[in-house]
C-alpha cells in the first residue's frame, strides 16, 4: 500500500511540474524516474529485480527486439520501452540530416510557388502537407520546420502567420494519428502492443482521412477572412523565395531523400520483413551519419532532451505499473462499464481526450497502455479496438490546447519567438471545437466498425 501511494504521489508531482513549465520537462521526468527507482522500488518494495525490470536493459539483448521473423511479438514490458527510444532517436537523426540538406525549406517553398504565394491557398496546402508528412515523420519535427516556413512567408507576403500555425499544429496531430510513426503516443502504443505501421493505417488511418475531409474546410471557413490580402507574387522582389535556393548541395539533397524513402519503405513493410521499428530507426540513423561530412555536429543538433524525457517518463510509469496502481485503474473502468466494450470505448476516448488536452499526451499514453492491456486480459475485450480508441483520444485531445501535445508547444514557442505570440484564448477558440468534432467522429466510427 505504501509503495502505491508513493508511486502515485511521484507521478502526480511530475505531472504538476510538467504543466507548470518552470523546470525543463526532461529534467522533471528524469528526477521523477530516479526518485521512483530509489524510493518506490528500493526503499518501499526493497526489490532490486523491480529496478532491473524498470530499466529493462535486458530487452535489447533479445533477438526479437531487433528481428521478429514472421510472428507478431508483443513488446510490452514494465519499464523503459527501448524500442520507442531507439526508433525516435533514429528518426530524429534522419530528419536533422534532411533539414541540413534543405529538404523541408525546398518543399515548403515549392508548394508556396505553386499557389502563387497566396495566403488562403497556402493555408490549405500547408494543412494537407502537415497531415501527410506527419504520417511518416513525428509531428513535433513537422511543426518545427513548417512553423518557421509559415512565419518566413508571412513576413514577406504581409499576412498574419498565426492562422497557418494553429491549423498546421492541428493537422499535424491529426495526420500523425494515422500511422505508428506519426505522433509519439502512437509510437508508444504500437511498440508496446506489437502493432504495425499498416495496422494503424488500416484502422486509425481511415478515421483520420474522414476527419481531414471535415477539418480542412473547417479551418478554411475559420480563417479565410483573416488571410485575405497579402502582397502576393507581384509584390515580391526578385527570386527571394526560389525553392532551388534552399538546396546547397544537390548530392546531399538526393541522398537525404533516398534515406527518407528507404526508411518509409522499411516502416511500411516491417511486418513482412520481420525488422522491428528499433532496427528501422538504427538503419536510418546509420545511413544518415555515414553519408554526412560532419556526423558529430549533426548529433549535437538532435533534440536529446526529448529522448531523456521519454526515459524518465517510462521509469515513473513503471512505478505505477509494478505497484498495481494501473491494474486498479483498469478494474475501476471495468466495474463502471460492466465489461461492455461500447462503454469502454466511450469512456476511454473522452477520458483520453480531456486529460490529454491539459497534460502532455505522451505521459498519458504511456500510462494508459498497461491499463487497456489489463482491461483486455481481465474482461476479454478486443485489445486492438481499445488501442485505436486510446490513439485517437490522446492524439486529437492533445490538439485542443497549447500544452496538450509536444507539437503544440513547439509551434506556439516558434510563433512567440518570431514575434507572433498565440494566446490560450485564440488557440482554443479554433482548436478545441475542432478536437471535439474529430473525437465525436472517431467515437462513432469506432463503435460502428468494431
Amino acid at each position: 500500500m505504501l509503495s502505491q501511494i508513493l508511486a502515485v504521489v511521484i507521478f502526480i508531482a511530475m505531472f504538476v511540474e510538467i504543466v507548470r513549465e518552470r523546470i525543463p520537462r526532461y529534467a522533471v521526468a528524469l528526477i521523477a524516474g530516479g526518485v521512483t527507482l530509489v524510493v518506490v522500488f528500493l526503499l518501499a518494495m526493497q526489490s532490486v529485480p523491480a529496478v532491473m525490470e524498470a530499466l529493462s536493459f535486458h530487452s535489447m539483448g533479445e533477438l526479437t527486439f531487433w528481428y521478429t521473423g514472421h510472428t507478431v511479438v508483443n513488446e510490452m514490458n514494465e519499464g523503459i520501452n527501448w524500442s520507442t527510444i531507439i526508433f525516435i532517436s533514429g528518426m530524429m537523426i534522419m530528419v536533422e540530416g534532411m533539414s541540413e540538406a534543405g529538404f523541408f525549406d525546398w518543399l515548403c517553398l515549392r508548394l508556396a510557388k505553386m499557389v502563387d504565394y497566396r495566403p488562403v491557398p497556402l493555408l490549405i496546402c500547408f494543412m494537407i502537407l502537415s497531415a501527410v508528412l506527419s504520417m511518416f515523420i513525428d509531428s513535433i519535427t513537422v511543426i518545427l520546420f513548417l512553423a518557421v516556413a509559415s512565419v518566413r512567408l508571412a513576413h514577406l507576403l504581409k499576412f498574419d502567420p498565426i492562422p497557418l500555425i494553429i491549423a498546421e499544429i492541428f493537422t499535424a496531430n491529426l495526420g500523425g494519428a494515422a500511422t505508428m510513426s506519426g505522433d509519439p503516443p502512437n509510437i508508444i502504443i504500437g511498440t508496446a502492443l506489437g502493432l504495425t505501421f499498416w495496422d494503424f493505417l488500416q484502422n486509425t488511418g481511415i478515421i483520420v482521412l474522414v476527419g481531414l475531409l471535415i477539418i480542412v474546410p473547417y479551418f478554411y471557413f475559420c480563417f479565410r477572412k483573416e488571410l485575405k490580402g497579402g502582397v502576393g507574387k507581384a509584390g515580391l522582389q526578385g527570386m527571394s523565395l526560389d525553392p532551388r535556393a534552399a538546396i546547397s548541395s544537390k548530392l546531399k539533397f538526393a541522398i537525404s531523400v533516398f534515406i527518407f524513402v528507404f526508411a518509409v519503405v522499411l516502416l511500411t513493410t516491417h511486418a513482412m520483413t520481420g525488422l522491428t521499428v528499433a532496427t528501422v530507426g538504427v538503419i536510418a540513423a546509420i545511413l544518415t551519419l555515414a553519408t554526412n561530412r560532419a556526423p558529430i555536429r549533426l548529433l549535437k543538433r538532435v533534440d536529446w532532451q526529448t529522448v531523456l524525457f521519454f526515459i524518465g517518463l517510462f521509469v515513473t510509469v513503471s512505478g505505477l505499473e509494478q505497484t498495481g496502481v494501473l491494474e486498479a485503474m483498469a478494474n475501476g473502468i471495468a466495474a463502471i462499464t460492466g465489461g461492455k466494450l461500447s462503454l469502454m470505448v466511450i469512456i476511454i476516448i473522452w477520458l483520453s481526450a480531456i486529460a490529454s488536452a491539459f497534460v502532455d499526451n505522451i505521459p498519458f499514453a504511456a500510462t494508459m497502455v498497461p491499463v487497456i492491456t489489463s482491461l483486455s486480459t481481465t474482461m476479454g475485450v478486443d485489445l486492438n479496438t481499445l488501442a485505436w480508441t486510446l490513439s485517437m483520444g490522446t492524439d486529437i485531445g492533445g490538439s485542443a490546447t497549447p500544452i496538450g501535445a509536444s507539437a503544440n508547444v513547439a509551434g506556439t514557442a516558434i510563433a512567440a519567438r518570431e514575434g507572433h505570440p498565440i494566446s490560450w484564448g485564440r488557440y482554443c477558440k479554433y482548436s478545441a471545437p475542432a478536437a471535439g468534432i474529430v473525437i465525436a467522429l472517431s467515437m462513432v466510427m469506432i463503435l460502428l466498425r468494431y
